[in-house]
């Protein structure tokens, strides 16, 4: 059995009916665009309302359904076919560009990474690293009242530059004490030269004397001698011959006098340079006490020992500056980084290796330096209470070791000191990076 239809303009198609299943929906609707039944047609008799069931079939009978309705160009219109089977496009034809654009920017960040990777292999950076430097207290070696201090706090100075002045009047009278003392022991040592001087003089004498004497006691040898002959030969008398043996002893006496008398002088002589010895012992300490007097003259003027910076202030005029008590702290402008790397970042880090330094006081600037040496230890174990892993449980830290890092250009319009963090990166392989290589070559 056939259903009724309208003409071509109207025709509707109803799909299949099963028994026990509602009717379904038309597939569309009639030429006027909604489910009313066309003018003139009565209630219940017509087909193309969408909410009108179809009549039901008598038993038996086979329901024949119309064919669908052709398009321009002999193509099915099929609402459902149209709606969900029809083959749908990938996402590589409906967005080709996209998709390139995609991929591209996949590689590029593939490349990046790996340029940045290969790069940061060759450096070895840490951020707990600070500014070091060997700052001191600068005092005074004398006592005295402070007559002036011609430098301020965060001062730069020059090695050999004023830092304050000391009264020095006691000092200069010290000092010219000292110096009279010297003329004094001068003149003792020119004195005993004089005694040595006529001492040899008397030397001399004495020495004349003795020879004399010992003339003297020869020619009376000699006469003794004769005139005891004489005697024993009966030429000559008896009384002359004791009388110039008498002379003899005499002679014989004045020669020990004389040579007596040239021991004495010559002993003397021993003494007067034994005195002198001590004159010019006596002299060299006027000299010390001078030359001592001289240097804390000079310590009334407090200088600096080497360029660098004066910190916290507390010397004033007019306050009474005790031998040894801190007037400022001073800062030498000989200054390198103290970086605490870990130890697992030393295994190519060698000395002379070139850093780079940033600071974050400044973080404009970089400064270059090269690693000068590495601690032979941990920072720990030089610490004042070090650790002792042998007692209690042991946990295993990665240790941090201290690298000296120098800098080859510090700013000099800047002010760079103790405790300042940085960050240095050492560079660990001298040979450059793909990403050098590239921007070398483009």
């Amino acid at each position: 059995m056939t259903l009724k239809t309208q003409d071509r303009s109207q025709r509707e198609t109803w799909p299949l009916e099963f028994p026990g299943s509602l009717p379904a929906q038309p597939a569309s609707l009639g030429a006027a665009g909604n489910d009313r039944p066309p003018a003139g047609a009565s209630p219940g008799s017509g087909r193309t309302g969408a909410a009108q069931l179809q009549e039901p079939f008598p038993a038996g009978e086979r329901r024949i359904p119309t064919s669908p309705p052709e398009r321009d160009g002999g193509q099915v219109a099929d609402a459902g076919d149209a709606a969900g089977n029809a083959p749908s496009k990938g996402v590589l034809r409906r967005h080709p560009f996209a998709f390139i654009i995609a991929l591209l920017a996949l590689i590029l960040a593939t490349a990046s990474g790996y340029l940045y990777w290969d790069y940061t292999t060759h450096f070895q950076s840490t951020d707990d690293a600070f500014i070091a430097a060997r700052q001191f207290a600068v005092a005074p070696k004398v006592s005295g009242y402070i007559t002036a201090v011609p430098v301020t706090d965060n001062q730069h100075i020059a090695a050999g530059d004023v830092i304050a002045r000391i009264d020095e009047r006691d000092f200069r009278v010290a000092l010219e004490q000292a110096q009279a003392q010297v003329a004094s022991a001068q003149a003792g040592i020119q004195n005993i030269d004089a005694q040595i001087s006529t001492q040899q003089a008397q030397i001399a004498s004495s020495q004349a004397q003795v020879d004399q004497a010992q003339a003297a006691l020869v020619f009376a040898r000699q006469q003794a001698a004769r005139y005891q002959d004489l005697a024993q030969k009966g030429y000559g008398s008896v009384q002359n011959a004791q009388q110039f043996t008498s002379q003899l002893n005499q002679q014989q006496a004045a020669l020990q006098s004389a040579q007596a008398n040239l021991k004495l002088a010559q002993r003397q002589v021993e003494s007067l340079k034994a005195q002198r010895e001590s004159a010019v012992a006596g002299l060299q300490q006027a000299k010390a006490q001078r030359h001592q007097a001289q240097l804390n003259l000079s310590y009334t003027t407090v200088t600096a020992a080497q360029p660098g910076r004066i910190v916290q202030l507390g010397a004033a005029v007019g306050q009474y500056a005790q031998s040894g008590t801190s007037l400022t702290m001073f800062v030498p402008d000989e200054i390198w980084v103290t970086a605490n790397f870990k130890e697992t970042q030393l295994d190519a880090m060698r000395p002379g290796q070139p850093a780079t330094v940033s600071i974050d006081a400044y973080p404009e600037r970089t400064i270059r330096g090269h690693v000068a040496s590495v601690q032979p230890g941990s920072g720990t174990a030089f610490s004042l209470l070090p650790a002792e892993n042998a007692t209690g449980n042991f946990v295993k830290i990665v240790q941090r070791v201290p690298v000296k890092i120098v800098l080859d250009n510090p700013p000099p319009d800047v002010a760079l000191g103790p405790g300042m963090a940085v960050v240095p990166t050492v560079q660990i392989d001298r040979a450059p990076a793909l990403y050098e290589r590239l921007r070398a070559w483009l």
